[in-house]
């Protein structure tokens, strides 16, 4: 095994640290760019996700924990995913989490098991797989943004109003919720509506 102060597993956290950070704020700064657009449901989307990069960056900050206190120097590139388009920022988001699931984490837990830090590895493995449905997540919203089907289904289809829960059925979402009079922006299709069953 490694010592863990000079292995490349702990300079792989502090990038996956890093990355996940800045991945957050962009989440969040596109969020913003949403909500100017009236897209409430894209910036719920957008803040969901920042907040479970949130999360995975903690998980990777806290394998650091016996270094408290020291700096670590990292290299590395890191998107600059600016636009007022949130169908571009929606596919920026998505191309980084294939990124970082199909090269970044994989490579990074492979490393780890290598120099023998099996339960960072499987972090980073598990992780990779959580940034695949960020991805997936992320190319669907922007699919049906480019195609004009945000809010339009070609069947009849389940929407809920994040704002107060109405349910409504039928081939695409109010234009204003009968129950709380929010904007369209607030209906997302019933499949991927929080804490369905």
């Amino acid at each position: 095994m490694v010592d863990f102060k000079n292995s490349e597993t702990k300079d792989n956290l502090m990038r996956a640290f890093a990355g996940e950070s800045q991945a957050r704020n962009r989440y969040t700064l596109a969020a913003a760019q949403a909500k100017k657009e009236n897209l409430q449901v894209i910036e719920a989307v957008f803040k969901f996700t920042a907040d479970q990069e949130k999360e995975h960056a903690e998980i990777f900050y806290n394998y650091l924990t016996e270094l408290g206190g020291e700096s670590i120097h990292i290299d590395g590139s890191y998107p600059v995913d600016i636009s007022t388009s949130v169908a571009e920022l929606l596919r920026m988001a998505q191309h980084n989490e294939y990124e970082e699931h199909d090269d970044v984490y994989k490579a990074f837990g492979d490393k780890a098991r290598e120099e023998g830090f099996e339960r960072i590895a499987n972090s980073f493995h598990m992780i990779a797989e959580i940034e695949k449905v960020h991805g997936d997540r992320f190319g669907k919203f922007a699919q049906w943004m480019e195609d004009n089907k945000l809010f339009v289904s070609d069947v009849k289809t389940g929407w809920m109003c994040l704002n107060c829960g109405h349910i409504h059925e039928g081939p695409k979402a109010p234009s204003v919720c009968p129950v709380c009079e929010h904007a369209q922006g607030y209906f997302i299709r019933l499949e991927l509506a929080p804490y369905q069953n």
